[in-house]
This record gives structure tokens, C-alpha cells and sequence, in this order.
């Protein structure tokens, strides 16, 4: 059986992708300072203004307008005629500290205040019992040394992994990021030297029996300077972008190619299009092949699980892949607010799996710790670690912790 399917990827200078790259790098400034920063920042960028927003509790003073302008100066935005300008444009911070009410369960989750209530039980009523006391004292400190953070919000995120490419993603989006990438790279090195830094890329593969065999579509759109011939852009993206990215074996005589297909991409940027941080989170994960959460990541520390509770679900899936438990595997984790432990574990193989997706569940739940301290500190996620996340996927990338494999040692009998 024959399909398609279809994802996009954007270049750093989207509107909606300057956003995110701002938040990031807010948050990454903040937690050099002080890794225990909370960072909930949004960013607005439109017709010259820049709006950040959002709540943050932190020892660490930070330059936030000084950040705003580096960013959109390190993306290339210097024309308020065309897009936007670092140094023109109008900046607005208007940021708070984190409620008290969601800091309450962050702080002490639900199982830690609990087992607090137990401890002062216990003292009451076996007082006398001092050996049964101090067996109970510390279990519960063990105990509470993994569950002392909830879960900043309730919600369920998503882990996906395929071993259809060679960094676990699926073809469309991993093929979508590479190019939209690769324009970025043209731009800056001068080998395309009229390209601005908006643009966007679309690539369609055609699957057989679920196997990826050709490409089928691929749509790029890129802001460019005025008075540039379209005829010489569509050559240079076709021989520059998409023949140095695409293996050619992928390609045939039916590959359709629509590069600029409007004819004019001058106006881009926060002035073509209004940006927000957020937006974008299928290019963020799986380009759709995957189910999402719903959650953003941008500008979110690690206590926020639709962060971090994403990457480590994409951890878990791609060591199932990797380790041969199977060759396609979706899981779901979901959170309650305050609360350590996950209340639900979902995993599916699409038929795929060498034992059963039940016991998949099982070994989740025996090798990894899926609370939010346990993310954190599987995954190291306090560093300023975050702006390389921002672009083009914040999957597939092999220097990020959640990307490492590890050996899981499975009787697969079971």
C-alpha cells in the first residue's frame, strides 16, 4: 500500500521561530546564573515591536532588552523596511514572578506533603516503638528525595521514535529541518547572498508498506531582496539547498519542486506575519507523524513537564527503537499538577514490537524515574542548554541528552 504524508519546517528568521530563539535565550541567560531560575517567558514580535512576557522567579539579573536585540541582530533582522531591525525596533518586558499558588505544588509535590502527614502519624502513635519509627522516617526520606517536586501543570506529552532514518525521526520532518537548515546556511555563508532570513519548507515522501521510497513534493518559500530574478532563485535553491541536502535516490522524474510559488517574497519577518513563541510545535516534534500534547517547549524550564516530560519520553522512545524492542513506538506520559508520579503510561508499537506493548510499560516504569526530579536529573536539564534546541527540531540533534542511547538489558522471553 501507497500514502504520503507531508511535514514543514521553518528557517530561524520565521517569525513565530525569532520568538521561540528570543524565550530560549532568555531562559538559557537566567539559569547561568541561577540554575533553579523559573522561567515561563513569551515573546510577541510584530511590526517593530517586541513584546516578552511571562513569569519568572529568579536570583539571577538579566538584561532582557539586551537579549531581544542580540538575538534578532544573530539572525540576520536589520531592515525595519522589509522585516525587522535590532537596533530600531521597540522592545516591551513585562514579566512577573511565578504564582504561589502553581510555586505550592511545584515546590513540595503532592506525595512529599503526604508522606509528611504519615511522619507526624506515626510520631503520635507509636512513640514507644522508636526502632519502627526510624524504619518508617527513612523510607519516607527516601521516598521523598524522589518525589520533593510536582509536576508544574497537568497534561500528557508525547515520545516518538522510528527506525526509518538514522537519528530515529520520521523522513518528512527530518528532510524538512535539513533544508530549511540548509537555507539558513546560504544565506550566512554568502553562497546565496540576496536571501533574507525568513522562510519556510515543506517536503512529502511517498511510503510502501510503510517504508519511505521517494519524495513525492517539495515546497520551499524563501524572503528574499528586492529586484531578484525568481528564475536565478528557483536554480540556486534547486542546485544549492536542495541538491547538496536531498540524497538523490530519493528523487525521480515525478518529484515536484514549487520554490516561491507566489512569485515575490520581499516583506517576511515580524512585518510580513506577527510572531509568538509557541507556535510552531509540530516543527518542534514529528512533524505530525506523531500525536502531540499539545504543550509548547520554548522558554520553559525543565520543572515545566511539557518540557521536559516531552524529552524524556522522546529518550524513552528512541532506546526502545534503538535497543530492538521495536521499530516504531509512540509513548504517552500524563501529569497532574503537584503531583511527582505520572498518573498514566501509554505505549504503542504499531505492531511492531518484540514483546508486548504492556510490557514495554513495564520496563519504562523499572528503568527510568519519570518524576520531575528524575527528568532533571537524568537528562541534566538545570544547564543553559536550551537555545540549541530552538531550530530546525528539538529531536534528532545527537548532542542533546535526550538523544543518547542506552543499552537496556531486556530478556526479551518475557
Amino acid at each position: 500500500m501507497k500514502k504520503l504524508f507531508t511535514s514543514e519546517s521553518v528557517t530561524e528568521g520565521h517569525p513565530d521561530k525569532l520568538c521561540d530563539y528570543i524565550s530560549d535565550n532568555i531562559l538559557d541567560a537566567f539559569l547561568r546564573e541561577d540554575s533553579k531560575s523559573r522561567v515561563a517567558c513569551e515573546c510577541v514580535a510584530g511590526k517593530g515591536l517586541v513584546l516578552v512576557t511571562g513569569e519568572i522567579s529568579s536570583k539571577a539579573e538579566v538584561d532582557i532588552e539586551k537579549i531581544v536585540r542580540a538575538t534578532i541582530k544573530e539572525i540576520g533582522y536589520t531592515d525595519e523596511n522589509t522585516d525587522i531591525s535590532y537596533d530600531k525596533c521597540k522592545v516591551i518586558v513585562n514579566i512577573s514572578k511565578q504564582s504561589a499558588d502553581i510555586a505550592l505544588g511545584v515546590d513540595k509535590s503532592f506525595e512529599s506533603k503526604k508522606n509528611k502527614g504519615q511522619v507526624l502519624e506515626n510520631q503520635n502513635s507509636a512513640l514507644s516503638n522508636v526502632e519502627t519509627l526510624e524504619k518508617m522516617n527513612s523510607s519516607i526520606n527516601d521516598d521523598e528525595t524522589i518525589n520533593s517536586e510536582g509536576a508544574g501543570d497537568q497534561g500528557m506529552v508525547f515520545g516518538f521514535a522510528t527506525d526509518e532514518t538514522e537519528n530515529f525521526l520520521p523522513m518528512p520532518i527530518n528532510l524538512a529541518h535539513k533544508l530549511a537548515k540548509k537555507l539558513s546556511e546560504v544565506r550566512k555563508n554568502g553562497k546565496i547572498p540576496y536571501l533574507r532570513p525568513d522562510g519556510k519548507v515543506q517536503v512529502t515522501v511517498e511510503y510502501e508498506n510503510d517504508k519511505p521510497i521517494r519524495i513525492d513534493t517539495i515546497v520551499i518559500s524563501t524572503q528574499h531582496k528586492e529586484n531578484i530574478d525568481l528564475e536565478v532563485l528557483k536554480k540556486d535553491i534547486r542546485e544549492k539547498v536542495i541538491n547538496t541536502t536531498i540524497d538523490s535516490k530519493m528523487l525521480d522524474s515525478n518529484t515536484k519542486y514549487f520554490i516561491n510559488p507566489t512569485g515575490r517574497f520581499v516583506i517576511g519577518g515580524p512585518l510580513g506575519d506577527t510572531g509568538l513563541t509557541g507556535r510552531k510545535i509540530i516543527v518542534d516534534t514529528y512533524g505530525g507523524f506523531s500525536r502531540h500534547g499539545g504543550g509548547a517547549f520554548s522558554g520553559k524550564d525543565a520543572t515545566k513537564v511539557d518540557r521536559s516530560g516531552s524529552y524524556m519520553a522522546r529518550y524513552i522512545a528512541k532506546n526502545i527503537v534503538a535497543n530492538g524492542l521495536a521499530k516504531k513506538c509512540e509513548i504517552q506520559i500524563s501529569y497532574a499538577i503537584g503531583v511527582a508520579k505520572p498518573v498514566s503510561i501509554f505505549v504503542d508499537t504499531f505492531g511492531t514490537g518484540e514483546v508486548s506493548d504492556e510490557k514495554i510499560v513495564q520496563i519504562i516504569q523499572e528503568n527510568f524515574n519519570l518524576t520531575p526530579r528524575g527528568i532533571i536529573d537524568t537528562l541534566d536539564l538545570e544547564r543553559p542548554i536550551y537555545s540549541q534546541t530552538t531550530n530546525y527540531g528539538h529531536f534528532g540533534k545527537e548532542n542533546l541528552a535526550w538523544e543518547r542511547i542506552e543499552d537496556i538489558n531486556i530478556n526479551l522471553s518475557l
